[in-house]
């Protein structure tokens, strides 16, 4: 009568009706033994059971380095990605997916969910003697989750700072690291050579670390062979009485364009060098995936395993890479700079196998996950990402209508197209009234619902198709060199081929409005001249010197 009543029943506590319902072990005093008994312990338990508060899911994050939007199987590349595939066609794929045109922003902003404007790495990247890292006063994801219950491991490339140890990554939320501070280095030697300029000198020097130490003993041992096996162990030994977070950064495929013989050896047919060894270091990327959620299942994690995979920006076309059919390279506002590879496949996805449409940035990861692990953000400043589970998941409405891409008044292009003579900072030929509203020289983007505003030298402006597809290397853009500003579909019109500013005056004014409230709410560039005292001769290997 009292459970149909809907009171609370006065039952024992659940522990001991599990081990009931286990053994039927020794009864209680003044607890019957007979069939009724059985019964109303039974009932007692399904209840308990429906009351416990679901698992925090295991959260894998892998990051792979200048794959290019070209660069998979699914995209139609000629590179074979089978693993990849597999876990993204059982998933959610991103096709509107963002990420930023570099290494350390697109890094720092996944782990504070907080655009590059705001924590003052909108210029360029972390140079190695630069003393400067991702400001410690940001609450960085993995401290987030630790808060939360979480084991946190990192395995990779960190390229978010390290000229003192308060920026290291075990001082930033992580229980253990394992890889490379800085954002290049030979695959085999793990070294990074760097000029010293005040010096005058030209310094190479071990970057390898295990925890804070200084990790010996892995020459001639291949980064993603080494990355996958650290992984692997952590994921085999991890006890599940807490939940995991492994952040696994990989070198791969950033240059130098270095790899076994072997993964090269199917693409005899590329006649490309730097393709064909760069499709090399693509397979043994997929395979080390692969062998990373092959671990998770054999040690009995995926079910309860939320698999994220993203690129951090796009290919580099100098070094391999290809974005084809989109527009632009790595550090270029264009879509191949910043339209990213990725996908999230997990058990716990209530729809799979579907491609995702939605308007989703790197830094949605952080509330995302955050938001399944049962956390909070106290502490964090505000937050730019948005949680995107049930968009992902459930195919609901993403809250993302609008994203910024970068605002960089300081912007040099490193590689600038070596056939055009778009200058960095080019002249005005568009209305009177733009440069009134936000000054258009300076290198910006912005996205809002299907529009795309560009401002400025987004960098190198061809397209670059395929190597051995086409005999053309590249597809010149017509653009005159005084051009600064463009409007552009990018639903309709991801190649970036129809500049529809002059149709669409509205929509540029609205967007140069919102270009401009970002500017002034952003922080002032921190990007410090290097400091000789990086110097690693003392130690031989790079690391914190303040």
């Amino acid at each position: 009568a009292s459970l149909r009543g809907g009171a609370r029943p006065s039952f024992p506590g659940c522990q001991f009706l599990v081990g009931l319902a286990v053994g039927w072990g020794a009864m209680p005093k003044g607890l019957a033994a007979g069939p009724f008994a059985v019964l109303r312990t039974l009932l007692c338990l399904r209840w308990c059971l429906s009351q416990a508060p679901p698992r925090p899911p295991h959260l894998v994050v892998v990051l792979a380095d200048d794959l290019g939007w070209n660069d998979v199987g699914w995209h139609g590349s000629e590179i074979r990605t089978p693993s990849l595939d597999a876990l993204g066609a059982g998933g959610v794929r991103l096709e509107r997916y963002y990420t930023q045109p570099l290494c350390t922003p697109s890094r720092s902003q996944l782990l504070t969910g907080r655009y590059q404007i705001h924590t003052g790495l909108q210029h360029e990247i972390i140079w190695p003697c630069q003393p400067s890292c991702v400001p410690l006063d940001e609450k960085l994801l993995p401290e987030l989750l630790k808060e939360a219950g979480y084991v946190t491991h990192m395995v990779g490339k960190w390229h978010l700072g390290m000229y003192r140890k308060e920026c290291l990554p075990t001082r930033r939320g992580f229980d253990t690291y394992f890889g490379y501070l800085l954002g290049s280095e030979g695959y085999y030697s793990h070294e990074r050579c760097v000029a010293i300029v005040s010096k005058n000198i030209t310094r190479c020097a071990l970057d390898f670390r295990d925890g804070e130490e200084v990790a010996v003993g892995f020459e001639n041992m291949y980064s993603a062979n080494i990355f996958t096996k650290r992984a692997v162990d952590l994921i085999a030994s991890h006890q599940t009485e807490k939940p995991l977070f492994l952040y696994l950064a990989l070198q791969s495929v950033h240059a130098p364009l270095q790899v076994p013989e072997k993964y090269t050896e199917p693409y005899s047919f590329i006649r490309d060098e730097n393709r064909r060894k760069y499709a090399g270091m693509v397979s043994i990327m997929d395979e080390a995936v692969g062998n990373v959620t092959t671990a998770l299942k054999s040690h009995g994690l995926w079910d309860n395993t939320v698999f994220i995979f993203s690129t951090d920006n796009g290919g580099q076309t100098l070094e391999g890479g290809n974005n084809w059919p989109l527009r632009g390279r790595k550090w270029t506002l264009w879509e191949g700079g910043v339209r990213g590879v990725g996908f999230i496949t997990s058990p716990l996805l209530k729809r799979k196998g579907v491609e995702s449409y939605d308007l989703i940035h790197i830094s949605d990861w952080l509330p995302t996950l955050v938001s399944l692990a049962g956390g909070h953000l106290n502490g964090t400043k505000p937050i730019d990402g948005f949680d995107m589970w049930k968009t992902i998941s459930e195919g609901k409405p993403s809250p993302r209508k609008e994203l910024l891409h970068n605002i960089d008044p300081v912007f040099v292009d490193p590689s600038p197209c070596g056939d055009t003579s778009k200058s960095t900072v080019p002249q005005s030929n568009y209305f009177s009234w733009e440069d009134s509203i936000f000054n258009t020289s300076i290198h910006a983007a912005i996205r809002y619902g299907k529009w795309k505003l560009l401002t400025g030298n987004p960098g190198c402006s061809h397209w670059f198709p395929v190597p051995p597809l086409f005999n053309k290397s590249k597809i010149l853009s017509s653009d005159p060199p005084t051009k600064k500003l463009w409007l552009f579909d990018v639903v309709n019109d991801a190649e970036e081929k129809n500049d529809l500013s002059e149709q669409y005056p509205s929509i540029v004014k609205k967007l140069l409005s919102r270009l401009q409230q970002y500017y002034k709410n952003s922080v002032p560039v921190f990007y410090p001249d290097d400091d000789p005292r990086c110097d690693p001769a003392a130690t031989g290997a790079w690391g914190p010197w303040m």
